[in-house]
């Protein structure tokens, strides 16, 4: 095993100490910063969504900050404005939160859509333009939204186009009752002694290093093919099965073809392969289709939502 997937598996293990009960939610923000891609987390408050990335950021060498989301919130306040300065009579760029390793957008539908779309394409573009001058973004860049599904009054919901920028769209739910002891376990020890963060930090190096290794990890041309074809058929259902075809409008666009490739090699890695099997795409494919199949009005008044769209998909579309 490398040093930088001893330093990984590490990390992990120590995320699983401090976020008991979201298993996924950890798994999926390791797949995400080794597939170098942001995500989007739907919980309802209270679910460790904030300290996941606080702890996460614990673990590496990086800088972290969190933006609140709030409906008077300004795109300035996120990328950073031109101050002034008397003295010389000359204008400075003054970096917002943005320019951090790890950035966490707290309930980022509650800030209209002008504000969004600053944060959302510094996340696509990685750079951040003020007046006629680009400012780069840092080598590691992630950022981890936050959505409310309990209260919409008051909120912006993200436009199809601008989810699509996310790798993926995770869920995540109450604890199951062992894991809410183990929190209240958990929780009272860090009252009595603060959490200590573990003893190596992974550095900035290791992580690029953990993502070529994952680009450069084995894919049959079967697998291959099998995501494209999940795919197509998010696109044109009908040649695959009805049902499916009367529930979408339209599928996955190509930037979720390559979401699937690198989520699936991400999770394969992380379970210790060095290949990719069918069963890692079809692990990782509800994250990364979920926020980008649009459903028809017939699937919406069936009560059909898009996970069980995507298990129809799974089970129309033969393994090659």
């Amino acid at each position: 095993m490398t040093t930088a997937k001893q330093a990984i598996i590490a990390l992990q293990e120590y995320l699983s100490s401090q976020i008991i009960g979201q298993q996924r939610l950890v798994e999926r923000l390791l797949i995400a910063l080794l597939a170098d891609g942001h995500l989007l987390v739907e919980g309802a408050p209270g679910l460790a969504k904030t300290k996941a990335i606080k702890a996460l950021s614990d673990g590496l060498e990086a800088e972290f900050h969190r933006i609140q989301f709030t409906p008077d919130l300004l795109p300035a306040d996120i990328t950073g404005t031109d101050i002034y300065r008397p003295e010389n009579g000359s204008f400075e760029f003054q970096p917002g939160p943005v320019f951090n390793n790890l950035v966490l957008a707290d309930e980022i539908n509650r800030a209209p859509a002008k504000v969004q779309s600053a944060l959302l394409e510094a996340m696509a573009e990685r750079q951040v333009s003020v007046g006629k001058t680009s400012y780069p973004l840092p080598d590691l860049f992630l950022v981890m939204a936050t959505q409310n599904p309990i209260e919409q009054e008051g909120t912006y919901p993200l436009p199809e186009a601008q989810l699509d920028r996310f790798l993926m769209h995770v869920m995540i739910s109450y604890p199951t009752a062992d894991a809410e002891r183990k929190i209240l376990q958990l929780a009272r020890g860090e009252a009595i002694e603060a959490a200590k963060p573990p003893a190596q930090a992974v550095t900035q190096a290791d992580i690029f290093t953990a993502r070529q290794a994952i680009l450069a990890l084995h894919m049959a041309e079967p697998v291959e093919e099998y995501i494209v074809q999940l795919v197509l058929a998010s696109r044109d259902a009908r040649a695959y099965d009805d049902q499916l075809a009367s529930w979408l409008e339209y599928g996955a666009s190509p930037r979720g073809t390559i979401a699937l490739d690198r989520c699936a090699r991400a999770y394969a890695w992380l379970q210790g392969r060095d290949f990719v099997t069918p069963d890692d795409v079809q692990a990782i494919a509800h994250d990364v289709f979920r926020h980008r199949l649009i459903l028809t009005f017939e699937a919406e008044a069936e009560g059909v939502n898009a996970d069980q769209v995507i298990d129809r998909l799974i089970q129309v579309v033969p393994v090659s």
